[in-house]
């Protein structure tokens, strides 16, 4: 499956540009012609080698340099140039998104292929668990070999020293473990969740959902009964959820819901721990969230860093739909690593294949969110608490196991 398709293979949205105007329909603030370094024809057709020629999105940006970076070890200028040809962007503005985000790398054409790589966490959990030595040993005694540069937090924070090479992790590293890993062709795997579609099932997993899509519930007692709950979002601002889901019920359609996985504060790792044991109580609450709110899509922002993550929900999200539970699109969407992208509007600006800037408010992006729409935003943690939240009402807070 590429990365312009969503989980369940249905392609993205391409409504609206960057710009606000429809794909096709310009390139905007009036020019006529490109600007900037031109792209020579060699590279254009290499580009469009790796992220096909037709239907091609400005808000799909990040996911084309990630394929771009995939297919080739890196970013290089002419590349970018090239890119921006394909979007009818200029090139800088493919540039000043290729190098906000620090798991892109930006090659010049003239350097040599990157080597092999391997990434050691330089987070304080890691720092703490001697991920310092174990770089400055690794670059003494094996620099010539491969390279070794510090990488941001990894989300891997219980298990470090973490290191990588490409999206293959090392938990408790090594100066053994990681040689092996450099020397060997490893391939990366796909997490099993501990609990999976028909174990959540015989639990009594998607009754609720199932009680919600047959129309034996109404979307505003569903919400009603959550912020009778007290269920606050996780994400860090505790906003109430049920208020929030009311908020945007209110508004005017089309709506959309944006789930934000970006956890990226160093020692945070609750989401990853939630989708690798029980990822359908997730989903329900995902799918819930995006019924009680009649939204016509959902955008879900996970971080780079987990790519087994990915690979896990691509599969089950296929395996919802495949059960006629999953009745909109869901698209996902790889964050650069941008520490600012947990904040919500600039998760928005990255989903948008832009920088990932905080925006002003107002407007709020229940009022005008995701490519202007009205747009609910939860991270995984409080979505994975919504169903038993909205079962329980004003008794869950007593029931909680924490």
């Amino acid at each position: 499956m590429s990365d312009t398709e969503t989980p369940t293979g249905g392609m993205v949205n391409k409504s609206v540009n960057r710009l606000g105007r429809p794909p096709g329909s310009g390139t905007g603030r009036g020019r006529t012609g490109p600007r900037g370094r031109q792209s020579d024809p060699t590279s254009v057709a290499e580009v469009q080698g790796i992220i096909g020629k037709s239907e091609l999105h400005t808000g799909l940006l990040l996911e084309y340099l990630h394929q771009i970076q995939d297919a080739v070890g890196g970013l290089r200028h002419r590349h970018l140039a090239a890119l921006a040809q394909c979007l009818r962007l200029s090139p800088a503005e493919v540039y000043e998104v290729a190098t906000f985000y620090h798991r892109f790398e930006v090659l010049s054409d003239e350097a040599a292929p990157a080597p092999r790589t391997i990434r050691i966490c330089d987070s304080l959990p890691c720092q703490m668990a001697g991920a310092d030595d174990l770089a400055t040993a690794m670059t003494r005694d094996h620099g010539t070999e491969y390279r070794v540069v510090r990488a941001a937090c990894m989300g891997r924070c219980d298990r470090a020293p973490v290191a990588a090479r490409d999206d293959i992790y090392i938990d408790q590293a090594d100066a053994q473990s990681i040689k092996a890993l450099a020397a060997t062709q490893t391939q990366s795997e796909t997490a099993a969740p501990e609990q999976d579609l028909a174990g959540y099932q015989a639990a009594g997993g998607y009754e609720l959902l199932r009680h919600c899509l047959a129309g034996r519930m109404e979307r505003a007692a569903v919400i009603a009964k959550l912020e009778q709950s007290g269920l606050r979002g996780m994400g860090g601002a505790g906003f109430p959820t049920g208020r929030k889901w009311g908020l945007v019920a209110n508004e005017s359609g089309p709506r959309l819901v944006a789930v934000n996985g970006d956890e990226s504060e160093p020692g945070t790792f609750k989401d990853r721990h939630y989708l690798e044991t029980d990822p359908h109580r997730f989903i329900e609450g995902m799918l819930l969230a995006a019924w009680a709110v009649d939204a016509d899509a959902i955008y879900l922002y996970l971080r780079d860093e987990y790519p087994h993550l990915r690979r896990l929900l691509q599969r089950e999200l296929t395996a919802v739909e495949q059960a006629g539970l999953q009745t909109l699109p869901v698209h996902m969407r790889r964050g650069a690593g941008a520490y600012i992208c947990g904040e919500e509007s600039a998760m928005l600006e990255s989903i948008e294949g832009k920088r990932g800037l905080p925006r002003q408010r107002p407007p709020f992006p229940s009022q005008s969110g995701l490519f202007g729409r009205p747009t609910l935003i939860n991270n995984i943690e409080t979505l994975y608490w919504a169903r038993d939240a909205i079962n329980q009402g004003n008794g869950w807070q007593n029931l909680r196991s924490f």
